[in-house]
């Protein structure tokens, strides 16, 4: 077994990663957008690409943590109490993160996406600046 807890397999990242990369944030794809934070030890500033869960409220951000809450960028978000989320072609900043489990996170949803947000472990809410 690798040293790895969670996430997904090594080489779905590499394949997928640098497709994600070049499509989020852009205006004609806004279900994706890319998170700018820094590494809550090292400071490396990185940028990461998530998928946008839409909300019934236009104040709060909601990003599903499909791979559990051990995600690091999330961490790192929560570490610095905020970051930069560039969505729609632009970069916005976002405050006051908290982890939340999947059933308060489809509260806050659209309905058509509450059924999908039920069914991970976890999300990040955040809240537009």
């Amino acid at each position: 077994m690798s040293g790895r807890s969670s996430g997904p397999p090594r080489v779905i990242v590499k394949a997928t990663e640098p497709v994600a990369r070049a499509l989020a944030g852009r205006r004609w794809f806004p279900l994706w957008a890319v998170i700018h934070h820094r590494g809550r030890r090292s400071g490396t500033a990185y940028a990461t690409p998530v998928a946008l869960v839409p909300t019934v409220n236009p104040h709060e951000i909601v990003i599903g943590l499909p791979w559990g809450v051990q995600t690091n960028w999330a961490h790192n978000v929560i570490a610095a109490g905020g970051a930069t989320l560039r969505w729609k072609g632009r970069d916005q900043p976002v405050v006051a993160p908290r982890i939340v489990e999947a059933a308060e996170a489809a509260t806050l949803a659209r309905p058509a996406f509450r059924p999908i947000v039920r069914r991970m472990p976890a999300a990040i809410v955040l809240e537009r600046a």
